[in-house]
């Protein structure tokens, strides 16, 4: 299967500004192409991957990604998606996200070999440009009326848009002129809501650039969930793919607990699985859902992708522990991972190392006669063991790496206990 075709079958394809041309560009020569991010935050999340993994599979197929990272327009805030001003970061905020970001972007693509991926800045060019030199050189070819048209304007002219973020798209407009100028960059690759700003970008190389200069624009679909609620969003927030905000762990739970309606989709969008790989698994959903084979298929490649395979193998030994209740096989960082939300109390006294007190200090059990019923019912178990007795007391043995305990009661409800 070729690559158009590919991202077909994927559904990844939204929008194509002229798709005859750019399956002629892909079939006769190896091509640079660029998808952009702005460092709005000092890590991306789960919502940002579509586009880059497309860029990566374009990669895959011979052609060199570049990756744009907006440390100009990440100071500007782009006005696509938003019914209000953005709040301005600074300049040191922006590049703090900056450095943070190309950490997570090289473990997405190859940046090695013949077809070895780009990372480049924004602020390198319009860091040093004028006013002067915008409104001369760049702003005379884009038209008010041109710009207002614009959904992403033109949802803003009720509400109120400064004359900032109304310059958005000219700045990103030129990023695709200089990326086309220094790399024959001639593809940029985007979400459904930059479409606006791609085909800005179209307008100024058209106007600039020798006549017959040829750049096209291709948009990703919007994610969404089968039940309506957002992609990428849990309880406890965004799904990041910084580990210190959203560890492995919790990444593979993530996934792993896609709805069925949903796990073939999420497949041929993040996965690198071929269509032979993904349309089996679709036949294990269908008859036999209750293994889950999609579901562990997807957590663990992208845990993998984002994580690399150490984190991906933590990730499954906690998850297999929890199942199985083994919670002594697992480290003191597993055990800060896989009970990153549960209730917790820190054992600060002697006394509160006989189990009927610490059930009760902990907020566990609601008094000491019902602690004494919930062990004598072997509802008590810590660190996996099951606790009959009413005299017990806490261990140093019981203490993992000397930091933890967890103690579970019932089949679900889980503490940790720190000390």
């Amino acid at each position: 299967m070729d690559l158009l075709e590919d991202l077909k079958w994927r559904g990844i394809v939204y929008q194509q500004t002229d798709e005859e041309g750019i399956a002629e560009l892909l079939n006769n020569e190896s091509i640079s192409l660029y998808c952009g991010i702005d460092p709005t935050a000092d890590s991306m999340h789960i919502g940002h991957l579509l586009p880059f993994l497309t860029l990566r599979r374009f990669q895959q197929h011979g052609h060199r990604p570049i990756v744009l990272v907006g440390g100009a327009t990440g100071l500007i805030g782009d006005p696509s998606g938003k019914k209000e001003e953005r709040k301005l970061l600074t300049i040191e905020s922006v590049q703090h996200n900056v450095e943070h970001l190309k950490k997570q972007l090289q473990q997405i693509f190859q940046f090695e070999g013949e077809n070895g991926a780009i990372m480049a800045n924004n602020y390198d060019w319009h860091g040093s440009m004028n006013l002067v030199t915008f409104l001369r050189d760049y702003g005379k070819y884009i038209g008010v009326n041109y710009m207002l048209a614009k959904d992403t304007i033109a949802s803003r002219l009720e509400t109120g848009i400064s004359y900032t973020e109304f310059t958005y798209t000219i700045l990103q407009a030129i990023d695709f002129l200089k990326l086309y100028q220094q790399y024959n960059c001639k593809v940029q690759i985007g979400g459904s809501d930059q479409w606006g700003n791609i085909t800005s970008g179209l307008e100024l190389i058209r106007k600039i650039e020798t006549e017959g200069a040829k750049a096209f624009g291709l948009t990703i679909p919007l994610v969404t969930k089968a039940d309506g609620t957002k992609f990428g969003k849990t309880e406890s927030g965004a799904v990041w793919l910084d580990p210190e905000k959203t560890s492995p762990y919790e990444f593979y739970q993530f996934w792993v607990n896609t709805a069925d309606l949903d796990v073939v989709k999420y497949l041929k969008y993040f996965t690198f699985l071929s269509k032979a790989e993904i349309e089996e698994l679709e036949q294990s959903v269908e008859q036999e859902p209750h293994l889950r084979q999609a579901q562990k298929a997807l957590a663990s490649e992208m845990t993998k992708l984002i994580h690399g395979e150490e984190a991906l193998q933590q990730a499954l030994k906690i998850t297999d522990a929890l199942f199985s209740g083994d919670i002594k096989s697992l480290s003191a960082t597993e055990i800060k991972q896989g009970f990153k939300d549960v209730p917790s109390f820190e054992i600060v006294a002697e006394e509160q190392r006989n189990l009927v007190e610490l059930l009760v200090a902990a907020k566990i059990s609601s008094s000491k006669r019902q602690a004494r019923e919930d062990i004598q019912n072997g509802a008590i178990s810590l660190n996996g063991d099951r606790i009959t007795d009413t005299n017990y007391e806490l261990q140093t043995a019981d203490q993992i790496e000397g930091e933890f305990a967890v103690i579970r009661r019932g089949k679900k409800k889980y503490f940790l206990i720190k000390f």
